[in-house]
């Protein structure tokens, strides 16, 4: 018989299953180690397999005598036949996913009148299709759990439009959507639906061009691991999102509410912004 999930899951987290996306990243690294300390089970997924034995090798480095498991699948969840096959390992597995983490995502600075076509499909491909369609083909499984719970990965840009960043702004805001919209169609069940939303994080997707426009901007950059503690509050709390640093999360609020009042900002910084993204 398949483990269940307990009514609250951290701060043990010895019954709580869960699969990650992009799991081998930044935040994914420093996601998978935090949810594997708590005792977590853990089914690493992303698109390279060598990437993939490499962080399952360290995780189980990381304490020898951890009796949580850490299971790798190497999966491309646009293609609907890899998604398939991703449900049916699962299946085979000792324990049922009640945590579902949807953090694979990518990022590009770039004038929206030089992003090409290929960017912007790539962009929202990964960032919102494939999120929603994994929570699609996984939420038979959750549903059948006696609590569960889908978190996805967002950004500050899923709130505020940036210069620059067309295509990702427009992929994070749809993710938010898909959450808020998702969390309340399962109200009535035991699956809950949340929106964890980092600003600018130290990881791979802040390029070097991304980087000096940050410190130009005087944007602040957390650490990954910060994020990841962030990620554990969210788990337990009862709210439905969660918005990491300041002064972002009153802007977020600010541009819900007075959005010409961020614009005129925002606007100021547009040289600086434009100098980088042409580059």
């Amino acid at each position: 018989m398949k483990n269940q999930s307990s009514n609250k899951l951290p701060h043990e987290m010895k019954n709580t299953n869960i699969l990650l996306t992009g799991a081998t990243g930044g935040m994914g690294k420093a996601f998978s180690q935090r949810l594997f300390d708590q005792g977590a089970n853990l089914v690493l997924i992303g698109r390279n397999s060598h990437k993939l034995q490499q962080r399952q090798a360290e995780l189980l480095a990381s304490n020898i005598n951890a009796r949580n498991s850490v299971e790798i699948f190497a999966v491309d969840l646009i293609e609907a036949e890899q998604r398939t096959r991703l449900i049916n390992y699962l299946a085979t597995l000792p324990f049922d996913i009640n945590l579902l983490i949807n953090n694979a995502g990518i990022s590009q600075l770039s004038l929206f009148e030089q992003t090409t076509a290929n960017e912007i499909e790539r962009i929202i491909a990964t960032n919102t299709i494939a999120p929603m369609q994994l929570t699609q083909a996984l939420l038979p499984v959750l549903l059948k759990q006696p609590s569960a719970q889908i978190i996805n990965i967002g950004s500050t840009f899923g709130s505020i439009g940036f210069p620059g960043y067309a295509a990702y702004c427009a992929s994070k805001f749809a993710l938010r959507g898909f959450s808020q919209t998702l969390s309340r169609e399962l109200a009535d069940t035991k699956v809950t639906v949340k929106y964890l939303s980092p600003r600018a994080t130290k990881t791979n997707l802040i390029s070097e061009k991304i980087a000096q426009l940050n410190t130009a901007l005087n944007t602040a950059t957390d650490s990954p691991e910060l994020v990841a503690k962030e990620l554990l509050l969210l788990i337990e709390q009862h709210k439905s999102e969660r918005y990491i640093g300041w002064p972002e999360k009153l802007f977020v609020r600010l541009n819900a509410l007075f959005p010409t009042i961020v614009s005129k900002s925002i606007v100021k910084q547009l040289p600086i912004i434009q100098k980088f993204a042409r580059e």
